[in-house]
């Protein structure tokens, strides 16, 4: 790496201020609905309050949040309303407490991803966060997590769960009041049962959390990270020197997508090579030195560092374009999966439905001609990144942590995810030249985005094809 990485500061939640008063509106009161993670990549939800809906809670809920053992909910607020500055706060606060609950003597408890939701959604409305769940019941925890959160007092908000022997179970909330120490508020309210919502409750909230719409949108983003992330402003300096607005050359621009340890190194110098093209790749080496430093931070950071990386790619396909085809290793489709797999929890099931203006390609961004999307089998893909001994970033390592999770949710949903954007694909002019024929290596496949073959003006010829 070209510089040197500065020391990190230890994870405290008191470091890290939460919303501050009399700058963002008062948070939010606690919402009324639950979204919790279940193995399998499912999801249950469930409500809280004497009007929600339904009776008992969902059986699978109600074995996690009542006896024997006891959970515990913990949830960041988000202001409503509140501005970028507001939510790169949430997410660094949500990563730290993470990071805390992982450590010590948490560490016997597990930990599942619950998001809290207010009934009718809408942006800003969704409050991350983690369920609790101790086994042994023991004090202890709950000691731990009030010197946890005491460090950080209008940070996250702190529930618990008590069940009784009719299955019932019930949510008590706890408070820091000053000079008091930690205190139940109001009476206990029954947990029951909740449909399920139409659209995930994050939805709403990826155009300003990890797949932006524009490039303001991701700028404003680097810009709240200067004060702790100083390499933000040299990002933000390069990409002011890229035009707003850039539009591709005569020659054809072919991106290709994928995984690590697919093949895309191979592909992309073979394509390049035969079609003696330029080959680009984003993110572009001008910030690539800083890669490890924003995918060490939440998602929100971190795709925003990504999404404006695309953007001085963009420029560079521009200049390149008008000379000689351009090859891209990774572009836009990258970015805004990993988005989706890293915030939309669940199954295939739950992701954003077709022709959902989440797929739309972002209106300043430059579009390729054709897009290509490599895969091998998981196991194949594992083996190939262990046997090179290859680093993944923390993001792939927490996407591959469970196999069903790998195969279901990031393989399926990255192919999902290109076919649902293929309608956003700009009209070719010029027809594409053939590609060479490939050797294809072991369970390898190609994938085109299909598109209609009027939108060319005839069917690209590939010269490839997968091996059986």
């Amino acid at each position: 790496m070209a510089s040197a990485l500065r020391p990190r500061s230890p994870l405290l939640l008191g470091r890290l201020p939460g919303p501050r008063r009399g700058v963002c509106a008062p948070a939010m009161a606690p919402p009324r609905r639950f979204a919790l993670e279940l193995p399998g990549c499912t999801l249950a939800h469930f409500a809280v309050g004497g009007d929600a809906p339904g009776a008992l809670p969902d059986p699978r809920v109600a074995a996690l949040l009542g006896p024997p053992g006891r959970s515990y909910s913990l949830c960041v607020p988000l202001a409503p309303g509140g501005d970028c500055a507001a939510r790169v706060r949430a997410a660094r606060l949500h990563q730290r407490l993470l990071h805390q609950l992982r450590r010590d003597s948490l560490q016997r408890c597990q930990l599942r991803r619950l998001l809290c939701y207010g009934p009718g959604g809408g942006e800003g409305g969704v409050q991350h966060g983690f369920l609790l769940h101790d086994p042994s019941d023991s004090p202890d925890t709950r000691r731990a997590l009030f010197s946890l959160l005491g460090e950080s007092p209008e940070g996250p908000r702190l529930g618990e769960f008590v069940g009784d022997a009719r299955r019932q179970v019930w949510q008590l909330l706890w408070e820091l009041r000053d000079g008091a120490g930690w205190r139940q508020v109001g009476p206990r309210e029954r947990v029951v049962s909740a449909p399920e919502p139409v659209l995930h409750p994050v939805v709403p909230d990826l155009p300003s959390s990890g797949v932006f719409p524009h490039r303001e949108a991701a700028r404003a983003v680097l810009e709240a990270c200067i004060p702790f992330i100083p390499e933000a402003q040299a990002v933000l300096d390069l990409v002011d020197q890229c035009p707003e607005q850039v539009q591709k050359g005569k020659f054809p621009v072919i991106a290709i997508e994928g995984l690590d340890a697919t093949g895309k190194t191979t592909v992309t110098q073979s394509v390049s090579d035969s079609l003696k093209a330029v080959l680009l790749k984003s993110p572009p080496a001008c910030i690539s030195q800083w890669r490890k430093i924003f995918d060490d931070e939440p998602t929100i950071i971190r795709r925003a560092f990504y999404s404006l990386g695309n953007y001085i790619v963009a420029s560079e396909i521009a200049e390149e374009s008008s000379k000689s085809p351009v090859i891209v290793d990774r572009y836009w489709h990258s970015t805004a999966t990993y988005a989706i797999a890293t915030e939309v929890t669940g199954g295939l099931q739950h992701l954003p439905p077709a022709h959902h203006p989440i797929y739309q390609w972002p209106r300043d961004l430059l579009k390729p001609d054709l897009v290509l999307l490599l895969t091998v089998s998981p196991e194949e893909r594992m083996h190939r990144i262990e046997g090179r001994g290859m680093e993944r970033t923390r993001e792939e390592a927490e996407l591959e942590a469970n196999s069903v999770f790998r195969q279901n949710f990031v393989s399926s949903r990255m192919h999902e995810l290109y076919r649902r954007n293929q309608e956003d694909l700009p009209n070719q002019r010029e027809p594409l030249p053939p590609l060479p024929r490939l050797q294809w290596g072991h369970r390898r496949a190609l994938h085109v985005v299909d598109l209609p073959s009027s939108q060319y003006g005839h069917t690209p010829s590939l010269g490839a094809q997968p091996c059986s």
